[in-house]
């Protein structure tokens, strides 16, 4: 399995603030079957502004660490970016960094509470240029949770949708369960990841989603959200 979507670099945000507990993390990882990670720390959202090359220094000390403890995971760069007018500039740039650092696919994060206006352009304006937003933790969002129909909206015009796996198993309340059960059920769904924080957060684990995603759209389609879909954009291949 690969997760696309994880806080396990050390001291760049609200991660981990050790290597020790990243590697510890990276073991549970390991243990549930994932055999790449790609670190996306908060970028551009006002709070966390990690830079590429402190995030591509921390991926290569991390996966240094990962060798010298025999760890079978294999860690990747990447971000997750807060929606700003310039992401376009920020990512030809290399001021922002998309999936892998391929330039292709990036995990943008919308705010919680609303959508705001113009979304529907910025996903078009993205697509035009050749970068493939990829909406992070969708089944969290206020707006997406009353009207379903927005996320349906922004993947027609292009965006793909990743979900959480704490959504899936129940774990981060009724509301995300209902929401991310329906964008399933609706095949508006592109990835499962864990979007890990720390260790008393959510944990780096996929297994227990996909079992609960197996049992609304069967075993292929479910394996194929942390199999088939992360391995294609990490390649910067289409889904």
């Amino acid at each position: 399995m690969i997760d696309i979507h994880t806080h396990l670099l050390p001291s760049i945000d609200d991660g981990p603030e050790t290597i020790e507990e990243s590697i510890e993390l990276c073991k549970i990882a390991a243990n549930d079957g994932i055999k790449k990670i790609v670190a996306t720390p908060h970028s551009k959202d006002g709070v966390y502004e990690a830079k590429s090359d402190k995030i591509l220094e921390a991926v290569d000390v991390l996966n240094l660490k990962l060798k010298e403890n025999q760890i079978d995971i294999e860690i990747l760069p990447g971000s997750e970016v807060h929606i700003h007018e310039g992401l376009v500039g920020n990512i030809e740039s290399g001021e922002v960094l998309t999936i892998n650092n391929g330039g292709k696919f990036i995990l943008f994060e919308l705010p919680f509470v609303f959508i705001p206006p113009g979304t529907d352009k910025f996903v078009f304006n993205l697509k035009a240029n050749g970068i493939v937003p990829i909406i992070a933790h969708a089944e969290r969002i206020a707006a997406f949770q009353k009207k379903p129909e927005l996320v349906s909206q922004l993947v027609k015009i292009g965006a793909l949708v990743q979900v959480n796996a704490q959504g899936l198993t129940g774990r981060a309340g009724p509301g995300d369960k209902k929401c991310v059960e329906l964008l399933l059920k609706n095949r508006l769904v592109h990835f499962i990841a864990s979007d890990v924080h720390s260790l008393t957060g959510r944990p780096p684990i996929l297994s227990n989603a996909v079992d609960c995603a197996a049992r609304i759209v069967g075993e292929e389609e479910a394996r194929a959200l942390v199999c088939h879909n992360p391995e294609q954009i990490i390649n910067g291949l289409d889904i």
